[in-house]
């Protein structure tokens, strides 16, 4: 089939990846001049399959009021005049249960142990690198009601099949012992050994050029305006090139929609309502000045809801969540107060270690649904749509995954894992939908 993929972020790519191997004809849409320039670009670096806990639980009601006036609160909700905000505060509210919980964890584990077992395969056949550390990641929490309100997370992920281990002090040092100078602070951890972290966009990128010597069609520099549409099928889709203004009509088979957090507008014309909503991320890349004194674990901080990866001679640090719409500034009053807290939280951690004098801020927006879970499968309005979006924080860990399962959705496969798709795509077996509404 001639196949029209929008997106090439970890998600497009992926998916083009798949939809090559399956030997049918793929051309890939993108408004940047290259893959992974957007939500893909500068993220927390980590595959986390067992640190994967949606953002909806009993306690997040009381968490986000809380953090309503702090400027650098890990997850900052910016009310504003935006029915679709709204709409997607009040289905999150509705999975802030127990149950919800536990039923969106058990979705989100067995996407990530498919995802992570078919990026394996994806790395052992192409030999891509990426600054691929598999060294696990380290939670540590930097108080005893934390580290007991850890503990008690870790025994619900084990009751998912997750090896998410509980360890003391000592033991989180051992693990990582260049957290040695932050010793005195830390309570004990937990710490999963399968997890992984590496560069997501030069995964991605590397990636796009092996679809390229595969004989994929890269429209770089093309701003995806509308999908043409007539009986229940898509009958194109609407490009122009940003860099001449042409515009162009893309016919094909069919078509999947992976543009993150811009997927609801290009479908709503459909009349296809998603409930992705953007949650705008900040990093902070630094220089290692001392290398042999830096973490080559993946880190996530408890009490800064933050995440610290190695990347070669830099670190990597990200983290904060901003329901605030579209904007990607990072100019703003606010921006400069999350990144600025990124770096100072570092030297906290690692004294001296990094060259903090010349940091590379990043934003970008997380396509973020109520339960974390995101859209995979067919369109409920066109037969011929596929959609691959909404995997907000998780979009690295799953990437390879859900490009992997749509591939096989739509050759009438069914994906090797229990997992509910969207629309009338063929799950593995019959199991109640938990796919956003």
């Amino acid at each position: 089939m001639k196949i029209v993929v929008l997106g090439a972020g970890i998600i497009g790519v992926s998916t083009a990846w798949y939809l090559l191997e399956q030997g049918h004809e793929v051309t890939v849409v993108d408004r940047q001049p290259d893959a992974a320039l957007e939500t893909s670009f500068a993220n927390g670096a980590q595959i986390s399959v067992s640190f994967c806990e949606p953002w909806a639980n009993a306690g997040a009601p009381f968490k986000v009021a809380k953090w309503l006036l702090r400027e650098d609160s890990p997850l900052l909700f910016r009310p504003r005049m935006d029915p679709a905000q709204w709409r997607w505060g009040l289905s999150f509210l509705t999975q802030c249960t127990t149950s919800a919980f536990e039923r969106n964890v058990e979705q989100l584990v067995q996407l990530g142990r498919y995802s992570h077992a078919s990026l394996k395969t994806l790395v052992a056949q192409t030999g891509i690198e990426y600054e691929r550390l598999e060294r696990g990641i380290l939670h540590f929490f930097s108080s005893q009601a934390d580290f007991e309100a850890g503990a008690v997370g870790a025994e619900i992920m084990r009751r998912h099949g997750v090896d998410r281990r509980v360890l003391n002090r000592d033991e989180v040092l051992k693990v990582e012992p260049a957290l040695a100078a932050f010793g005195p602070h830390i309570h004990g951890g937990t710490f999963t050994p399968s997890d992984e972290s590496g560069d997501a966009r030069v995964f991605t990128q590397k990636l796009a050029q092996l679809c390229a010597e595969r004989g994929a069609t890269f429209l770089w520099n093309h701003d995806v305006l509308a999908l043409e549409h007539s009986g229940g099928q898509i009958t194109g889709a609407q490009v122009a090139s940003r860099e001449t203004g042409k515009k162009l009509a893309l016919k094909a088979d069919a078509y999947v929609a992976a543009m993150a957090s811009y997927t609801p507008a290009l479908l709503k014309p459909l009349g296809e309502y998603l409930a992705i909503y953007p949650a705008k991320g900040y990093s902070a890349t630094l220089r290692l000045k001392k290398p042999e004194q830096a973490s080559v674990v993946s880190l996530l901080d408890d009490g800064r809801k933050i995440a610290i990866s190695r990347l070669g001679d830099h670190i990597r640090i990200a983290g904060t969540a901003e329901l605030a719409g579209f904007d990607t500034s990072l100019d703003s009053p606010t921006s400069r107060a999350r990144c600025a807290s990124l770096v100072k939280r570092y030297e906290e951690l690692f004294p001296g270690v990094a060259d903090t004098s010349e940091p590379k801020y990043w934003t970008g927006l997380r396509p973020s649904t109520p339960t974390n879970i995101p859209y995979i499968g067919r369109s409920k309005k066109a037969s011929n749509l596929w959609l691959n979006a909404g995997h907000g924080t998780l979009g690295w860990t799953h990437g390879a995954g859900s490009g992997h399962a749509l591939a096989e959705l739509m050759a009438g496969r069914a994906p090797e894992m229990d997992f509910a798709f969207y629309g009338d795509a063929l799950p593995a077996k019959p199991i109640r939908s938990m796919a956003p509404a």
